[in-house]
């Protein structure tokens, strides 16, 4: 049996009743104490938020939940499903003038503009400029997601839903 010691810290009480209103933060607070038993914790977040997969598990690709985009000298909408997608993959240009690739969020009357990739070289010279990306748009109602390029450019996508509109993961 370990022994239990009393801790008298008005900073630390104040911060257990603003974190944890429960454990008194409503009325009259608990003293604070600490024992020498080691006493193990369990942490059971992510199953409480209804997943057993780590964050970054949870965003991976696969065979079936995968949607794939590629443009060269055109215009291609990507998504048009509502919720929460990860988009991960690479633009390229040539920098021999002004090329550019894209990839926007429409509703068919306004556009954002959530990636652009422009590449200019006044020299003259031949560069192709390869620039990876991985980021999260959120798509809502009546939305869609369309990738661009001009000609001697190329957008290459993968894209897969993360969550659903209400914020629920796959």
């Amino acid at each position: 049996m370990g022994q239990e010691y009393f801790i008298n810290s008005q900073e630390l009480e104040n911060k257990i009743r603003t974190l944890l209103p429960s454990q008194g933060g409503a009325g009259a607070g608990f003293d604070l104490s600490a024992s020498t038993q080691i006493i193990p914790i369990i942490d059971l977040t992510e199953s409480a938020e209804g997943s057993n997969l780590r964050q970054d598990l949870q965003t991976s690709f696969s065979l079936t939940n995968t949607t794939r985009g590629s443009v060269s000298g055109a215009t291609s909408t990507l998504i048009s499903t509502t919720g929460y997608w990860r988009l991960q993959g690479n633009a390229s240009a040539t920098f021999n003038g002004n090329n550019t690739t894209t990839i926007r969020v429409t509703d068919g009357v306004t556009t954002a503009t959530v990636y652009e990739l422009q590449a200019y070289n006044s020299a003259g010279t031949d560069t192709i400029g390869i620039i990876p990306f991985d980021f999260v748009v959120f798509v809502a109602a009546g939305q869609s997601i369309t990738i661009s390029a001009d000609t001697e450019a190329r957008m290459n996508v993968q894209a897969r839903q993360i969550a659903t509109i209400d914020g629920e993961l796959i």
